[in-house]
This record gives structure tokens, sequence and C-alpha cells, in this order.
């Protein structure tokens, strides 16, 4: 079996739902329309493997979801903290100016002033916005932990995302 190489980590299975094979499934993202539509996800337990992905809905903030070869609660429950991978060609498309989040980690980013602020490190949601984690770079021989910002990722703030030139541009200040 060939592994993609495409796969990208959208949440893990933290238990059965029901007593008729249904997993319940923490999504990585608010939105998790990549889950519920892609119709193969691969997960790492008992070892990586595809499944097919039968019917999957919201439940709360989570996926529940009827996968093939899973018959039961039992056999729901023994995949509990699974992984759960999809393919990055079965995410669905995107409007102009949106960006998956998974896109934007590693890009580079400076400030109007042209200064090198570091690289995109993670992105988090805090209920208003997205807020961008942005880590310097070390510095040579430096022993603590780097100095990282976290810019609101607000138009605002946030002026361009050159995913071509894995570059973000953002008017905040060396100072902040």
């Amino acid at each position: 079996m060939a592994v993609p190489d495409d796969l990208i980590l959208v949440g893990h299975v933290t238990g059965a739902y029901g007593i008729q094979g249904w997993v319940r499934i923490k999504p990585y993202s608010l939105d998790a329309d990549a889950l519920l539509h892609a119709q193969t996800w691969w997960l790492d337990k008992p070892a990586l493997r595809d499944v097919d992905m039968l019917q999957a809905k919201m439940h709360g903030e989570d996926v529940v979801a009827k996968l093939m070869g899973v018959p039961d609660r039992n056999a729901a429950e023994a995949l509990k903290g699974a992984t759960v991978q999809i393919r990055r060609s079965h995410f669905p498309p995107l409007e102009d100016d949106e960006f998956y989040w998974i896109d934007l980690i590693g890009l580079s980013v400076e400030n109007l002033e042209g200064e090198v602020l570091g690289t995109v490190a993670g992105l988090m949601d805090n209920g208003a916005h997205p807020i961008l984690q942005v880590a310097a770079p070390a510095a040579a021989g430096q022993d603590q932990k780097p100095k990282e910002w976290l810019i609101p990722f607000v138009d605002q703030f946030v002026k361009t995302v050159d995913q071509a030139g894995r570059k973000v541009v953002v008017d905040w200040g060396l100072d902040f």
C-alpha cells in the first residue's frame, strides 16, 4: 500500500459514538469541512491505513462518523487515540484571499519597514479571530526561548500573504 505524500493531520479519535460503530473525532480546526467531505481517511491505529468514510456529521464541536470496517462500539472504542489524516488534494477549494492554516506555517514574516520578525510557527483561534504566532529567529548562543509575537490575523495588522513568495507582511513593530 502506497501512503500518499500529501497527508495532513486533521484530528484524532476520542472514542465511540453510540452502539453501531460510529466514532467521535476531535477536529484540529473549527471548520471541519475537509473531514466531512473526504471519502477516504487515513488512521494510524493499529498501523497507518486508509479507511473509507461512509457518513460524517457535526455533533457539537466534534465530528461523528461511520467508517467502513468498524461494525460496532467495541471496534470504534479500539480506535480511540488514532490520528486522522486526509489527503491535501481532498480539502475543499478556497476563495481568493482565504488560506488553510497549514499553508501559512513556515512563511517568513516581515513588517512594513522590511524588518524580519521571524516565521509563522502556528495559528490559534481566540474566538473573535485567528492569531498568528510568529517566532523570532534564535540568536547565536542564546539559551532562552526565542521571542514570539502574537499578531491578530485581521486586515488591520496582516497586510499581505504571498504564498508563492513564502512571505507575510504585517503592520507590527519589533518593539511590540
